[in-house]
């Protein structure tokens, strides 16, 4: 029987995979060509801050409830997690603010005073969310996206009109209020496209929210990787760092048959690659590649992002852990992502002042800050772009949140494309991966498995079911299960 597995990057999907093929009975290593494990998921410690360099938001607790139980396990095994009330806060102008409560009903309550009536039409619209998300996240999302028929239930056949309807144009059947609605069309922007361009069925992102609910893990996001690294060493997987692969060889039937890490051959029996799609098939010859460079230029990309992580030398007001600030026009900031590929005039961002919820991430009396602006991949990086806009969000959110921040600044760290592309070879930088658009959903995004190279598949975010980290999960355990249907059976 072939043994062993040889997986490169140890990002979310990685590690999911790693630990399902290991308790299968597998010899599994990954290769991370990095310093520290987790992939996107970094962490940056300086001066006493913790930060985490990659996902801030935990949320779908169930789908990590999942992973873990599959091992016998729950998360509280590997690290403790807080429900976040308020769960976040929305900046629509200066003093212009919806804080949003940690549980339904009062939800509720706060979009009834800002447009009567529209918590009747919330509690229905959430209700089918709900519905959406039982038939999406727990069934669909796990299908290997192989064929069109794995869309094809009852549930998902009466609901075919959805695939075909938006989001946008769903939550506009009956709120007005321009607030709500770009309340009700954020939690979209974690699949990575417009909302005018994501399918109706997708609302059960908005379940995801509000049901769900928004979770802190006590120490930052990073706790879940070491939880998953923990978990996975548990299980016998080996970790090695500094592991660059740089090649993918074959034997004359186009079967793997070793990896090259830094110059050293290393024999294996499977590859499984969550690192960049693009970049993981430049590993192999030519001829055996699938996509081409301009297949990957045609695809729809979920941004990138430009990051700052600052300290601050005092507790900032009017901020909540999770903050967005939605002052100007999404339209407009979308349209320099996904059709001009401009920087955008003017940004929206959202900022993580995690040190609010968990006070160990920065010394005491000073505050972490995360912030973020959403950017089209490829676009042209220069310390000078940055600076502009780090000038551009500190400003405003001075006036947006009443407060002088600037002097308070002790340092800040910032975070681009060219750093995606550095760390982590991501085709033009993107942070997120394919967005989740009707022609890039499950069948019609990349194969998990390789139809040229015999026992070489791909997770991850390029993969099914797509961005984020929950799917990433969920999408180390298609793969996993793919290569033991497939394989190594």
């Amino acid at each position: 029987m072939n043994k062993k597995i040889s997986i490169i990057g140890s990002g979310f999907s990685s590690l999911a995979a790693a630990s399902y093929m290991a308790k299968a009975g597998y010899e599994v290593t990954v290769f991370e060509k990095n310093n520290t494990f987790g992939g996107r998921a970094s962490q940056y410690l300086t001066q006493g801050f913790t930060f985490d360099m990659g996902p801030t938001w935990y949320w779908m607790p169930d789908v990590f409830e999942k992973f873990f139980a599959d091992f016998g396990k729950k998360p509280s095994d590997y690290y403790q997690l807080e429900r976040l009330d308020p769960a976040y806060q929305v900046y629509f102008g200066e003093n212009d603010s919806i804080t949003i409560p940690g549980n339904f009903e009062e939800i509720c309550q706060i979009f009834e005073q800002e447009e009567k009536g529209s918590s009747k039409h919330l509690r229905k619209f959430i209700k089918a969310a709900k519905d959406n998300y039982d038939i999406a996240v727990k069934d669909i999302v796990y299908r290997p996206g192989v064929s069109p028929l794995e869309l094809v239930t009852p549930k998902t056949a009466v609901r075919v009109g959805q695939f075909f309807s938006t989001i946008r144009k769903e939550v506009r059947k009956n709120i007005k209020s321009q607030k709500l609605i770009q309340i009700l069309e954020f939690p979209v922007l974690f699949l990575g496209a417009k909302p005018s361009n994501t399918p109706a069925f997708y609302n059960f992102m908005n379940y995801a929210d509000f049901g769900l609910g928004t979770w802190h893990p006590k120490g930052g996001m990073y706790k879940v990787v070491e939880g998953m690294v923990t978990l996975a060493e548990q299980l016998g997987v080996n970790f090695v760092s500094n592991a660059n692969v740089e090649e993918i060889v074959l034997d004359a039937s186009n079967k793997v048959e070793a990896i090259i890490i830094n110059g050293k051959r290393l024999e294996t029996n499977l590859v499984l690659s969550g690192a960049d799609y693009a970049h993981t098939e430049t590993l192999l010859p030519k001829a055996v590649r699938q996509y081409s460079t301009n297949y990957w230029n045609k695809r729809v990309f979920a941004p990138s992002s430009l990051l700052f992580y600052v300290g601050f030398d005092k507790k900032l007001k009017n901020v909540e852990h999770h903050t967005l600030f939605f002052d100007t026009d999404f339209d407009v900031h979308a349209e320099s992502i996904y059709d001009t590929i401009t920087w955008p005039e003017k940004p929206l961002f959202y900022a993580s002042f995690p040190s609010i919820t968990d006070g160990a991430l920065a010394p005491e009396g000073k505050e972490a800050a995360t912030f973020l602006i959403p950017l089209a991949p490829g676009l042209e990086d220069t310390p000078e772009l940055r600076e502009k806009y780090f000038n551009i969000i500190m400003e405003r959110l001075e006036q947006l949140t009443g407060q002088d921040v600037k002097e308070n600044i002790i340092f800040k760290e910032s975070y681009c494309v060219n750093d995606f592309i550095k760390d982590y070879n991501s085709f033009k930088g993107n942070a997120y991966g394919l967005a989740n658009i009707l022609t890039q959903t499950a069948f019609l995004r990349p194969k998990i498995k390789s139809k040229k190279v015999k026992n070489l598949y791909f997770t991850g975010q390029l993969t099914v079911p797509g961005p984020g980290v929950p799917p990433s999960l969920i999408s180390g355990k298609i793969a996993s299960d793919l290569i033991l249907k497939t394989s190594l059976s």
